[in-house]
């Protein structure tokens, strides 16, 4: 595996590309951060340090705003905007691109992916409501992806419990045991902190290589 950096002008900014190239990639991992934190998410870097060895590239994307400092992230229209620019690089290297991502990252990737061509998308920790405020729902989004959808959710997310999904959806969820938006484990808890980001790390590579693109 190598790993670099690159900045991309898009319309909403520089935004920063950290690529893991696996050596004999056939798919590539696009994977953005949330509206809180950015690509040292836990789970981020797990796939990033798993997924080249199971033959997938992953590509880390920092949004503009978290680029420039910014403390608040931008609009939904202008975090789409910064992915629909960023999304020719990421396609450069003619591997099939998931488009994905933690919690307001992945409520990007499932708005743009079929307008993108997206081989499918990711979509960690989705935030299907605000916490306390189940009927402010979100599920239009991830229901409308259009691609072969993979959501991972933390069994204690407040943004959304695994039970909380609308059944017969067009997507696979994955539950992590304990885990909360940011798939921290209680230490009391029976699922150890390393256990919780394996079955992430294992699902995601099980799900993207079983992926027909």
């Amino acid at each position: 595996m190598s790993t670099r950096t690159e900045s991309v002008e898009t319309p909403a900014g520089e935004a920063r590309i950290t690529w893991h190239t696996a050596r004999k990639a056939g798919l590539m991992l696009a994977v953005s951060h949330g509206a809180g934190g950015g690509i040292e998410a836990r789970d981020l870097q797990a796939l990033a340090a798993a997924l080249p060895a199971h033959g997938i590239t992953v590509a880390l994307v920092e949004q503009p705003w978290r680029v420039a400092g910014k403390k608040v992230a931008a609009a939904p229209k202008v975090l789409d905007e910064g992915w629909h620019g960023l999304w020719p690089a990421l396609a450069k290297p003619g591997l099939p691109v998931v488009a994905g991502g933690r919690s307001a990252g992945a409520r990007v990737a499932c708005r743009t992916a079929a307008a993108l061509g997206a081989a499918g998308v990711l979509a960690l920790a989705f935030p299907l409501h605000p916490p306390g405020r189940p009927e402010k729902s979100r599920a239009e989004e991830l229901l409308g992806a259009g691609r072969p959808t993979l959501v991972v959710q933390g069994g204690r997310d407040p943004f959304g419990r695994p039970e909380e999904f609308p059944p017969g959806g067009s997507y696979t969820l994955v539950e992590v045991p304990y885990g909360d938006h940011g798939f921290a484990v209680p230490k009391k808890a029976d699922v150890t902190q390393e256990a919780a980001l394996a079955l992430i790390t294992e699902s995601v590579a099980e799900w993207l290589t079983a992926l027909e693109v």
